[in-house]
């Protein structure tokens, strides 16, 4: 079972190229803040815009970093199904604990279509499955129902609820029950979802803030919800910030401040504007 806080990783360029150093020093400081888990190649970490051998580097150096030290959860997410079981297969040769796997975006499939997509990579191969569900990128929501026919697959494990809504979790456990990584994958509302019944977050704002996001869970793991708020009160305002503007422009900038990398993005996704910078600015005091 996965829980606590995990950090939905950057991954780090330097004109135009991998930034592999960068990306060591960035598992190692994730690390050394306290963070309980890593998911590289997600969508923080700009998945659709590295090639396939870019993708897979970035897998080979996190498990390698991390070296069984914490939970790898390697993003392995395509709207193909036959890609996204060949990053599957590659993560589990690697030695990754986990892949997430996004629901299949753009083709808009139905319930019966996503239950089939994840299905064919849960058959293909055997690591333990986290599922993200993310309706505002990939336009289709995964229902509850078709969530708790996924959870009788013998290697899906839990879920990385992107929906927004908070009552998600409480269908979900209606019709799954509790053994299930119940995983947010938003920062704003990461406690409020603990407190449904929730085990953790894949969090954005933990690139740069991991000691107090990692503070935050392990509160809310202890059933110390008053010190899980007062930590999310401080918070809230870098939450919103990282995403004043496209992710992870915001972010990456933060990362930035603290030396960890440039602030380099590949397009679609632009530079930062000056006032979101000076807003990020602004609350360098949290970041750490």
């Amino acid at each position: 079972m996965f829980s606590g806080s995990y950090v939905a990783l950057v991954t780090p360029f330097s004109n135009g190229k991998l930034d592999e150093a960068a990306l060591r020093r960035i598992v190692n400081w994730q690390l050394e803040k306290g963070t309980h888990g890593l998911v590289p190649v997600g969508t923080t970490g700009e998945s659709p815009t590295l090639s396939e051998a870019e993708h897979k580097r970035v897998v080979e150096i996190v498990v390698e970093e991390a070296n069984g030290r914490v939970p790898v959860i390697a993003g392995a997410g395509s709207n193909n199904p036959v890609e996204a079981l060949a990053y599957a297969r590659h993560a589990k040769d690697l030695g990754a604990d986990a892949i997430l796997c996004v629901a299949g975006y753009y083709n808009r499939p139905n319930q019966d279509g996503l239950y089939a997509h994840f299905e064919y990579i849960a058959q293909g191969v055997d690591i333990p499955m986290v599922i993200y569900n993310i309706p505002p990128r990939a336009i289709v929501d995964i229902e509850p129902e078709t969530m708790a026919k996924l959870a009788a697959l013998p290697n899906v494990v839990g879920v990385k609820d992107a929906t927004g809504d908070i009552a998600r979790i409480s269908l979900e456990r209606m019709a799954l029950g509790d053994d299930f990584a119940y995983l947010s994958g938003e920062d704003m509302t990461a406690v409020a979802y603990n407190v449904s019944g929730g085990d953790g977050c894949i969090s954005v704002t933990a690139n740069v803030a991991p000691s107090r996001c990692s503070a935050m869970q392990t509160a809310c793991l202890n059933g110390d919800y008053k010190e899980a708020m007062r930590i999310h009160d401080e918070l809230a305002p870098l939450h919103a910030v990282m995403f004043s503007e496209p992710s992870p422009a915001g972010v990456k900038y933060a990362a930035s401040l603290l030396g960890l990398c440039s602030e380099e993005t590949r397009l679609p996704v632009m530079p930062l504007s000056a006032a979101s910078k000076a807003a990020i600015k602004n609350l360098e005091h949290l970041l750490g």
